[in-house]
């Protein structure tokens, strides 16, 4: 019920009625897995450079089916980002800028559910763009693979501390690790991850 209302109020929030479809009713069984890669790890500060994702419809990963796009920023892309996602200023010359970039990524993802991991990272970084041009945050319905896992885990081992590093559920699964790390190799790692736990009961 308060997600119910919660949902009529952000509709209500949206100013511009071309992206009333992120509100329409979804019953198909594909799922957008993404990632993003940014300036920092400040939601309130830092800025989206990359967007990664790709479809998943039922238990097939749809590598021919992925997007990616880069956007520009106004803010400095700290040494730590760069070293995790190797992106650089002079790597953003031709980007988007970021209402246009995040505009095909929701017409990309549509109203399907939204699979991360850390996903509320993630969709914070875009609802920063999203709330000052549209009025809304993402709406659609959110899959943590992180909590699918826990979940999994923990029925075995009660008691125990649940390593959610995602290179060790990476490994856990026997799933292998994609080459370099760029947000729409991550969307991909993490959607086998989302596929894997919806076809095992227990680890």
């Amino acid at each position: 019920m308060l997600g119910w209302l919660r949902s009529g109020r952000n509709r209500k929030r949206l100013k511009d009625e071309a992206y009333a479809f992120l509100f329409e009713p979804y019953e198909g069984d594909e799922v957008i897995v993404f990632d993003t890669e940014t300036t920092g790890l400040n939601p309130k500060r830092d800025e989206v450079i990359s967007i990664g994702a790709v479809k998943v419809k039922g238990n097939r990963v749809l590598t021919s089916e992925t997007f990616e796009v880069f956007l520009k920023t106004e803010q400095p892309i700290s040494k730590e980002s760069i070293e995790i996602h190797g992106i650089r200023p002079c790597d953003l010359e031709d980007a988007m800028e970021p209402e246009e970039g995040i505009g095909k990524f929701l017409r990309f993802i549509g109203p399907r559910p939204l699979v991360g991991y850390y996903l509320e990272f993630d969709m914070a970084m875009i609802d920063r763009t999203l709330k000052p041009w549209l009025g809304i945050t993402l709406p659609n319905r959110r899959i943590e693979v992180s909590g699918l896992y826990f979940d999994k885990k923990i029925a075995l081992i009660p008691q125990g501390n649940i390593d959610l590093r995602f290179d060790t559920i990476l490994n856990d699964l026997k799933l292998p690790r994609m080459g370099k790390h760029n947000a729409v190799n991550d969307a991909i790692m993490t959607a086998m991850i989302y596929v894997k736990l919806n076809n095992i009961k227990h680890l």
